[in-house]
């Protein structure tokens, strides 16, 4: 569930050491603090293997899902050569676990696996079973799996955890659902009251499909929904795949303690109805979300604004 471990790190939940909360005991300890700062997630357009390798080469890895029929380091499948670390699923099940593809091998014999193939080439993948799996560890999905490389996550800025100091959030859950007009256009708003006299430096939010475009409007003292026609524009850009990303300001914005600001971003996602990425109650693994923490707005043209937490019982 890639959109849960987005909304994790890039909330500053995480990432933790592993000494700190050891994998798979069933226990995460309460009060641990990230131990760095994940600011941009960008999610790869499905079986693009070209995109991937440069992925691999640019940010050392990319995070893909398979379906693997080994529940365990110790387990055996007809899916897996364990004397050549090799794997191969060929079938109709969905993926249900996460490895990160570190390096590829075009030339890799088809013959290594334990299923016909018609191709040589396989990817380079580390596991999360420790090094009594594979080879150390590492183990070779083929090309020709059938799930390899169709769901990817790359974590193309992760900073040291002092970059920023405070960031203003209502949506823990992050990407739950998306929300629109029914068109690939439209404004969305959060309002946030200062903590402390400090400098605004950095706007972030989701990019719910390719080619996303942006502007990125500031509103001083907000007061009501009157309080975006005083809106100010900050910058503009675009953003070539689907994610979280965050923009720096090319001015730091002044923001004095106690007071309300709104920041206003109008998002263009082409073949988007619903281009705004919002959290809401949506089934077991979203139950406790918690909507009356922020106050959203969206507006279809920038000019009538709706307050989403009252119409819509979500989160932006």
């Amino acid at each position: 569930e890639y959109t849960m471990g987005m909304a994790y790190l890039t909330a500053w939940q995480g990432p933790v050491y592993e000494a700190d909360d050891p994998y798979g005991d069933g226990k995460s300890p309460d009060g641990l603090k990230p131990v760095k700062h994940v600011q941009e997630i960008q999610v790869i357009e499905g079986q693009d293997f070209e995109k991937i390798k440069e992925s691999v080469f640019k940010y050392g890895g990319v995070q893909t899902s398979i379906y693997s029929a080994l529940r365990s380091s110790q387990s055996q499948s007809e899916f897996y050569n364990s004397s050549k670390n090799a794997y191969c699923y060929i079938g109709t099940e969905k993926p249900n676990h996460d490895v990160v593809i570190i390096g590829w091998d075009d030339n890799y014999s088809k013959d290594n696996f334990s299923v016909s193939l018609e191709g040589n080439g396989a990817f380079i993948c580390v596991n999360s079973w420790g090094d009594r799996f594979g080879d150390d560890g590492l183990f070779y999905v083929s090309y020709y799996d059938s799930n390899i490389g169709i769901h990817n996550v790359v974590y193309t800025r992760v900073e040291d955890n002092d970059n920023y100091d405070n960031i203003y959030q209502s949506d823990l859950c992050g990407w739950v659902g998306q929300l629109g007009y029914e068109c690939d256009t439209a404004y969305f708003s959060n309002v946030y009251t200062a903590q402390s006299d400090e400098e605004l430096k950095a706007v972030g939010f989701y990019a719910t499909g390719k080619d996303t475009s942006y502007e990125i409007y500031y509103v001083d003292n907000f007061e009501g929904t009157e309080s975006f026609c005083n809106k100010v524009y900050l910058q503009s850009g675009k953003f070539t795949n689907e994610g979280y990303y965050t923009v720096d300001l090319n001015k730091a914005v002044n923001m004095a303690e106690g007071k309300k600001y709104a920041i206003i971003v109008k998002i263009t996602t082409p073949g988007a109805v619903h281009p705004i990425a919002i959290e809401y109650k949506a089934g077991r693994s979203t139950k406790n979300v918690v909507i009356d923490d922020g106050e959203g707005y969206i507006s279809l043209i920038g000019k009538s604004w709706e307050h989403v937490e009252e119409s819509k019982e979500c989160n932006i």
